[in-house]
């Protein structure tokens, strides 16, 4: 086999090999693979990342491709059963239409740049002295040259990508399962076009990121909250929510749920399935700050899609908080008949994710920097948390902070009663702060005044404990002192 033979070729011969190894037997190394077929080591590494795709062989950096075992769970002793995908996603009702209204002032409030002396306690991104850009232009440079790297991507995305991404769901989803999009936001809103018709309702965390209730709006879904608690969303209430409207969607983010910060306990983790199976409707699991964990947190439970047989969760994950804005990498899994609805609606909206970017993301996450930088930002976020909840608790102590997490980048506060948020929000900007309010993070009325201060956006401790400062001088008056 020359240089020239083809990726599908190589994959072609090896998978007619597979046999002759054991299940978890160990396959030769990528130098011997090139030398006995006379191939480069990239045709090598995207052939055994196509098997890998395909279920046939688990890679592990560092240790080299294993044949994969046979799945004996229970899972794949009795399959899970996606039949009730066809009547859900059928199920479009005569539903009335609401207005497709957007609302953007809560995504906004996260993106807007700030004039020069305004300290950010109002950003959904790290620092730029958090985000590992070093790695990310090395990565992008080697992507670069790759053979073919500005040619057109696999519209599910690159194999290797797709494989990693699998990988971290857990083993309970393959890379067949993964689709790449362009960052969570985009996943989200074509998983939301997928599983509702305009009128629909959808079931939503309250309070909840204020993204995805405009996303549900600009698609004419109506938002219906389900309140959340210190153990995530109360699964009284969402069965409740079900029964009442109809709903074939909730949207969650089960492991530190922006605002609150709440992780869904062990008990009420199989409940959230139960009663979205029983009521024939999807779960959107946003996963979207699992490698923002401080460190701190010990260990994370597993995705939702990692329980899930029957096609009830559709996962939706991203680089970009871990990295840059500007890094929009993320995937969505999903089984069943919903796969194919997904990857056609995110085919008319984008047709693919631009391939440099997916190869850089393959560079990225392949390389020794990549650990590193997890480790040192985990460490760094837990002490810009520690700094935050400190310097409130001496200099605004009327500020009711409910719950501190071991994961995110923001602490979500409560005001006292009576408190104006949104001359608060405007006092803190003239006094050099900028803060979000917490209005926007409701779908229907607020409980209370409450504001969300980020630490992952600030140039570090000491800008934090002066922000703060900032903020009581802003709160004279109008927090009851």
């Amino acid at each position: 086999m020359y240089e020239r033979s083809s990726v599908a070729e190589l994959a072609k011969s090896l998978r007619q090999e597979l046999n002759r190894y054991s299940p978890g037997g160990k396959l030769p190394s990528s130098r011997v693979l090139v030398e006995r077929y006379r191939v480069s080591p990239v045709t090598v590494s995207r052939a055994l990342a196509q098997l890998a795709a395909e279920g046939l062989v688990v890679t592990r950096p560092g240790a080299g491709a294993f044949r994969a075992q046979p799945r004996t769970d229970a899972a794949d002793a009795a399959p899970g059963d996606t039949s009730w995908q066809e009547v859900s996603l059928s199920a479009d009702g005569a539903i009335e239409l609401v207005p497709r209204s957007v609302d953007a002032s809560g995504v906004l409030v996260t993106l807007a740049a700030q004039p020069p002396g305004v300290i950010e306690f109002n950003s959904g991104y790290l620092h730029a002295s958090l985000q590992p850009e070093r790695a990310m232009a090395a990565a992008l440079a080697r992507a670069g040259r790759r053979p073919g790297a500005w040619g057109r991507p696999p519209v599910d995305g690159v194999p290797e990508l797709r494989e990693w991404f699998a990988r971290g769901i857990g083993g309970a989803v393959t890379a067949a399962e993964v689709l790449i999009a362009a960052g969570g936001q985009s996943a989200l809103t074509t998983t939301l076009r997928a599983l509702a018709p305009p009128g629909a309702p959808v079931l939503v965390e309250s309070p909840t990121y204020p993204g995805m209730l405009a996303i549900a709006r600009a698609a004419g879904l109506r938002p219906v909250p389900v309140p959340v608690d210190s153990d995530g969303v109360r699964t009284d209430l969402l069965a409740a929510a079900f029964k009442a409207t109809g709903a074939r969607v909730f949207v969650c983010q089960p492991l530190f749920q922006n605002p609150t910060g709440a992780v869904l306990s062990a008990e009420r983790r199989p409940e959230v399935l139960r009663i979205a199976r029983e009521a024939g409707a999807f779960v959107v699991e946003d996963d979207f700050v699992r490698r923002l964990v401080h460190d701190d947190a010990g260990p994370l439970p597993r995705p939702l899609a990692t329980d899930d047989h029957d096609g009830v969760v559709v996962h939706v994950c991203s680089l970009t908080k871990a990295t840059s804005p500007s890094f929009r990498v993320s995937a969505l899994a999903a089984r069943g008949p919903v796969l194919e609805r997904l990857r056609a609606i995110q085919v008319v909206e984008s047709f693919f994710v631009p391939r440099p970017l997916q190869e850089a993301a393959v560079e990225l996450v392949g390389s020794p920097a990549w650990p590193r930088h997890l480790r040192s930002v985990a460490a760094e976020l837990r002490a810009r948390r520690e700094a935050m909840t400190a310097a409130l608790r001496l200099n605004l102590p009327e500020l009711a902070l409910p719950h501190v997490p071991t994961g995110g980048y923001h602490l979500w506060l409560r005001l006292p009663d009576g408190a104006d948020e949104g001359a608060l929000v405007s006092a803190a900007l003239r006094a050099g702060v900028a803060i979000a309010p917490g209005r926007p993070y409701f779908s229907a009325e607020p409980t209370a005044g409450y504001v969300r201060l980020s630490f992952a956006g600030v140039a570090g401790v000491a800008e934090i404990g002066e922000g703060v400062r900032r903020l009581r001088s802003a709160g004279e008056g109008l927090l009851g002192r």
